[in-house]
C-alpha cells in the first residue's frame, strides 16, 4: 500500500504544494530579477506564465487523446 493511498497524506501534499507556491510568489517581492523585457518584471509574471503554459499543454492533450487512444486489449491481440 502506497503512502499516497491515505487521504490525509494527499491533503498534506496538496497543502504543501500550495505553501511552496505561495512562498515562491512572495519571494518575487524580495528577489531582484534582471528583466529582459518590460513585462517579465511584473509581480507574479513567471507564476502566471507557468500556469498558462501548463494549461496550453493539457488542453490540446485532452483533444488528442481520442485520436491516439487504443483499445484496452490492443497488445493482447
Amino acid at each position: 500500500m502506497s503512502w499516497l493511498d491515505h487521504p490525509r497524506n494527499v491533503a498534506r501534499l496538496y497543502s504543501g504544494l500550495w505553501l511552496v507556491g505561495g512562498l515562491l510568489v512572495l519571494a518575487d517581492l524580495i528577489v531582484h530579477r534582471h528583466a529582459e523585457t518590460p513585462f517579465d518584471g511584473w509581480f507574479g509574471f513567471y507564476g502566471i506564465y507557468g500556469f498558462v503554459a501548463c494549461v496550453a499543454v493539457v488542453l490540446p492533450a485532452k483533444l488528442l487523446r481520442p485520436v491516439v487512444m487504443r483499445p484496452e486489449d490492443y497488445y493482447d491481440r
